[in-house]
């Protein structure tokens, strides 16, 4: 996967079958189902692959209890079969996760006992387990760090866990094996249409070189989340508004919070919610929260209120209680909420089901969903492109398509760090070998290795300090003072690997310690620094 030879065949094709544009979950599922089944397929994205809403789940895979709780059984239906689906496509990224849910009742016990066998039923052979109530002394036993004041049972389900940005790479990497082609930092500036006002392709800018290209294209799909009014906007200015964007932020503590490979599920907080503490890269991984905005951003920022609600929930059930200085970083992420006919509806009402809209241009666009069903979103989105641009083609190809790097779980070794690159684990370690430097730490606390970076530069199109420790190791998200500590080194690697000058790299260098100093709660002390 090389940047350079993915733009080198802009000049060679004539005419695209589909461009989508977004590189994220659903953009990414539908350029790889569209070039499956054997369409032109070529996808741009402004940014970095899930730089947005796709890199910034709760990295769950997983039906939706919630969904469930509301009666939407279609959408939890379909969620677990993709989850079941996604388990053995992608196995070396997508893992079996024990939740306990503590009840602090009487009769929460029975009453989680009995809606989750429901959820179990509905898995049907797709199933990762099944639910079971356990009392109080082996809840603790499994959970030592609940807050035992009250404690009164639990009841263990099973669920799926991923890594979202590792997958993106993965969808990426498999397009481009499938004859599709994919450009990150390829910025998608306008539409073309034809005399007719038909959508014919789109005006498109290289993010680095400022180069612009007018590329066609039989279908354009608008696969850009929570930007999806943005490009409907440059279709039709008097569009309406398809999608709202709902911000869920994310705070990263130590091991030490949460003791134990089972994740804890907290079924209703104060705003009706729940709140999940998920282990997750040897870190616990605590959120969410569902606040609307009016406006979507990259580098969206948690909000105070949101803050103190996570820790405030997350003191209530934890032993050891978590506070500001605690925090190792802290994401926020966009959902792309289909925009509810009414107005005044909270985002917990708003379903999670996703749509296909198609303009009277030909502009396709998927908006809503989740990354559990975003193969399922992607099938839909070129089902209907090929019904109203009238194009042949067979079904879909990735119901049972395996992804890069899938391995048969059994043989994933999940005690090594490296586990989430699956069949290129040996390649890793190959370079690694060729170079004593590559083999140290890119920070002397995370096992992620130099070589780890060298091969994200060299075959997973990463072009910036941000792109390798935010989304090809997950760094920036695990540990932001670590990330800052890390950006020389990685800037030095990138300069050596692409021949850039020194300016770049402390031009780089500079622009990332300021993006990376927003993942931290309290202020980052320039004396810590190690050049490792």
């Amino acid at each position: 996967m090389k940047r350079n030879e993915e733009i080198s065949k802009l000049a060679s094709v004539q005419e695209w079958d589909f461009i989508v544009i977004g590189g994220g979950a659903s953009g990414l599922g539908s350029a790889l189902d569209a070039a499956s089944r054997g369409f032109k397929t070529l996808l741009l994205e402004s940014h970095d692959f899930a730089k947005a809403t796709s890199s910034r789940s709760t990295k769950l895979v997983h039906g939706g209890v919630r969904y469930l709780a509301q009666g939407d059984i279609g959408l939890v239906r379909e969620a677990l079969k993709e989850r079941g689906l996604l388990a053995k496509n992608a196995a070396h990224v997508v893992k079996n996760q024990s939740f306990i849910i503590p009840n602090y009742t009487w009769w929460g016990g029975i009453y989680y006992k009995i809606g989750l066998s429901i959820y179990d039923f509905l898995a049907g052979k797709l199933s990762l387990g099944k639910t079971k109530y356990i009392n109080k002394s082996k809840t603790i036993e499994k959970l030592p760090t609940i807050e035992q004041h009250g404690l009164a049972s639990g009841v263990v389900y099973q669920d799926g866990q991923f890594d979202d940005a590792r997958l993106a790479v993965n969808l990426a990497q498999t397009l481009i094996e499938k004859g599709g082609s994919a450009i990150n930092y390829m910025k998608v500036t306008g539409l073309l249409k034809n005399d007719f006002g038909k959508i014919s392709g789109v005006a498109a800018e290289d993010q680095f070189s400022q180069k612009k290209y007018e590329l066609r294209a039989k279908a354009v799909i608008n696969a850009t989340g929570v930007f999806t009014n943005d490009i409907l906007n440059m279709n039709n200015p008097r569009h309406g508004k398809y999608v709202v964007p709902s911000q869920g932020i994310h705070l990263v503590l130590d091991k030490s919070f949460l003791k134990s490979d089972d994740a804890i599920m907290i079924p209703k907080t104060s705003d009706g919610r729940v709140l999940f503490v998920v282990p997750w890269h040897d870190r616990a991984l605590v959120g969410t929260t569902d606040t609307l905005l009016e406006k979507p951003s990259f580098e969206p920022h948690a909000l105070e209120s949101e803050i103190n609600f996570v820790l405030e929930t997350a003191r209530q059930y934890l032993s050891k209680k978590p506070t500001r200085e605690d925090v190792k970083s802290v994401f926020a992420g966009l959902r792309p909420l289909a925009a509810p006919k009414e107005g005044g509806k909270s985002t917990k009402e708003v379903s999670r089901s996703h749509k296909v809209i198609a303009s009277d241009t030909g502009l396709v666009s998927i908006i809503g969903g989740k990354w559990t069903t975003y193969r399922k979103m992607a099938e839909d989105t070129i089902d209907k492109s090929v019904e109203v641009l009238q194009l042949k083609a067979g079904p879909s190809q990735t119901e049972h398509m395996s992804i890069h790097g899938n391995i048969q779980s059994e043989l994933v070794d999940r005690s090594s760090h490296l586990y989430v690159y699956g069949s290129d684990i040996p390649a890793i370690k190959s370079l690694q070998s060729t170079d004593p430097r590559f083999a140290q730490k890119i920070h002397p606390d995370h096992a992620f290795t130099i070589a780890e970076a060298v091969w994200a530069i060299r075959y997973e199109m990463a072009e910036t300090i941000e792109d390798i420790l935010a989304r090809r190791v997950r760094l920036l998200f695990l540990d932001a003072r670590a990330a800052i500590d890390s950006a020389q080194t990685i800037a030095q690697l990138i300069a050596e690997e692409k021949r850039y000058s020194e300016e770049w790299i402390q031009q780089h260098t500079s622009e990332f310690i300021d993006l990376a100093k927003g993942y931290l709660l309290t202020p980052y002390s320039p004396q810590t620094f190690n050049k490792n």
